[in-house]
């Protein structure tokens, strides 16, 4: 938003709400490209998982379907260099960053959200 130039000002209330339906928008997305990974017995979430995620969503379909590339292979057919690919723990996280699968994982406990009464 901050980059869009017909926008002078942001009210900081508003700055929050778009970041914070944009982080729920992409949780619902990687929840349900991993759900059609996991049907096809993947471990690795694909573009065609997320297309296949945005054509079940009507509300996701209509707007994101048509903006996603199309797929130049099916994902079914075996990768021609496997030798290329190395296992997750020779290639640890930059600092600063976490692992995918942490976004994924339930957090151990969830503290309550406080609110203050005036």
């Amino acid at each position: 938003m901050k980059l869009d130039r017909d926008i002078n000002k942001i009210n900081s209330e508003a700055l929050h709400l778009v970041s914070c339906s944009a982080q729920l928008f992409l949780q619902f997305l990687a929840e349900a490209s991993g759900e059609a990974a996991m049907e096809k017995k993947r471990k690795i979430v694909k573009l065609e998982h997320i297309r296949t995620a945005a054509k079940r969503h009507r509300a996701t379909r209509d707007f994101l379907l048509d903006e996603l590339p199309v797929p130049s292979q099916p994902s079914d057919q075996k990768s021609a260099d496997r030798s290329r690919s190395r296992p997750v723990a020779d290639n640890p996280a930059p600092a600063g960053t976490r692992r995918i699968d942490d976004f994924f994982s339930k957090p151990a406990t969830k503290s309550p959200i406080e609110v203050e009464e005036s």
